[in-house]
């Protein structure tokens, strides 16, 4: 296990964040050169947020039962393993309290994971206040999940499985949403390999993403409910009789984290109906910052 980290040493000192006092339930805030980070308990969880804000949690865990997953997106995602459930190389953009890259360590033990994430404070009180530590097969990047990816490119390192689940204060970064950096993505799948994003479930940006992320793969699967997750397997998605035979297979691993077939299976739907005339999103008009992403 490692974490590998790409700032030069006169960069990552400005990166040591100034902790400030905490307020009344909350255990740690700090203001990193990304973010505030706050993290609090709250109702038996334990939570990051970015920001004060009252909504908009990145990451809770439950403090009595560990494994389970808490939010509802963090179950879709796995999901994305009845589309190749058995990868042997996984990479995660956007690590939070490291909920999926420790779930899938112990769901998939001899699988190699990347996580990857910009923001060093986000790493550290992951570790800190969520008590996440690589397994021997991961290992943490710090850094850009966009100059990651080109990286790997470069070096024609391929991937099973890639989850996206960047975000900030607002929503998930303008150059992560791209078609650019969607067929950057792309370009790192293995044959049969599967991507999965989280996205939100209303949004003025939902036609949008989903009229760009068709551009990309064609035809994707999605799963709605408090946020939405898109699934793509370049090359055509598993028919209903796939999907069902890998979730019987995988039910046994799954239920202990609060994944059950017979709610996940039923969410996944091919996504359609979005305005003929929406425009893409590309690195050259994605204008996220000037939609309020929120309806």
């Amino acid at each position: 296990m490692s974490v590998a980290s790409v700032l030069p040493l006169a960069f990552a000192v400005l990166l040591a964040a100034a902790a400030t006092p905490v307020g009344a339930g909350e255990l740690h805030t700090e203001r990193s050169l990304y973010r505030n980070i706050v993290v609090y308990d709250d109702d038996g969880l334990r939570c990051m947020k970015f920001g004060r804000q009252a909504a908009g949690r990145q990451s809770c865990m439950s403090l009595a039962e560990r494994d389970r997953l808490v939010f509802d997106y963090t179950r879709m995602m796995m999901a994305a393993l009845y589309l190749n459930p058995s990868p042997q190389r996984v990479l995660i953009i956007g690590l939070g309290g490291g909920t999926l890259s420790g779930a899938l360590h112990k769901i998939l033990p001899a699988a190699r994971i990347d996580a990857v994430e910009v923001d060093p404070a986000v790493v550290r009180v992951a570790g800190k206040y969520f008590g996440f530590v690589p397994g021997r097969q991961t290992t943490v990047f710090e850094e850009d999940g966009r100059v990651f990816v080109k990286r790997m490119q470069k070096q024609r390192i391929r991937y099973d499985l890639v989850l996206l689940d960047a975000f900030d204060h607002e929503y998930i970064p303008e150059h992560l949403l791209t078609r650019e950096f969607l067929l950057e993505v792309g370009s790192i799948l293995a044959p049969g390999g599967v991507l999965a994003a989280n996205t939100f479930a209303t949004s003025r940006l939902y036609h949008f993403e989903s009229a760009t992320y068709f551009s990309a793969f064609g035809d994707f699967y999605r799963l709605k409910s408090s946020n939405r997750v898109i699934l793509v397997r370049p090359g055509g998605l598993p028919d209903r009789e796939e999907l069902t035979r890998n979730a019987g297979m995988l039910e046994a691993r799954l239920v202990p984290f609060g994944v059950g077939r017979e709610w996940l299976l039923p969410l996944i739907e091919v996504e359609s109906g979005w305005p003929p005339d929406t425009r893409v999103l590309t690195d050259q008009y994605s204008p996220s910052n000037l939609l309020n992403v929120s309806n």
